[in-house]
Order: structure tokens, then sequence, then C-alpha cells
């Protein structure tokens, strides 16, 4: 059984994953629907977490650790956004571009 990250560590981990599987840098996701069809609007759903993710990147390179409920709050963050983004099929576009 593999011993539990620090915090660093588990954050760090957290950020990886959503930069492989949030379109944060794809400006295809940053338009707003023409026909008003967005279920939760994904731009700013993406523009959320990436202000998140940007802070807590500067944070720990100025030395700041993440408490256990920082962790739990980004991750749920980034879960509710994910969610919000498989609603409007943006998840579902960028994974086939992607590929």
């Amino acid at each position: 059984m593999s011993p539990k990250p620090d915090r660093i560590t588990a954050m760090q981990n957290i950020i990886e994953q959503v930069k492989l599987e949030l379109p944060l840098k794809d400006p295809a996701t940053f338009v707003c629907g023409p026909d008003g069809s967005c279920i939760g609007c994904p731009k700013k759903l993406l523009e959320l977490v990436d202000s998140e993710l940007c802070y807590w990147e500067s944070a720990m390179a100025n030395g700041d650790i993440p408490q256990l409920g920082d962790i739990s709050r980004f991750a749920k963050l980034c879960k509710n956004v994910r969610r919000g983004l498989v609603r409007n099929d943006a998840l579902a576009k960028y994974q086939n571009i992607k590929q």
C-alpha cells in the first residue's frame, strides 16, 4: 500500500489532472453559444478554474502550503465544472479534437 501524498503533492496531482482533462487553453471553449443553449456558461466555469489553478500554482511557488480544506474545495470545484462541461457537450468536443 502506497503512502498518502503530502498536501503540496496532492494539490499538484489535482492541478496536473485538471490540465490534462479540462480544455483550459482551447479557444473554442471560450466562446459563448450563439443560440443561448448553454446550461451554465462554459466560458465562465473555465475562467473560474483557471484563476484558481493559477492562484494555487503561484501560492505553492511562494511557499504556501494548501490546507486539506483548500485541496478539497479545489477538487470539488473542478469536479463540478467538469460536470457542467459534460452537460454542455464542451468536454466531448474537446476530447474529440484532442484525439
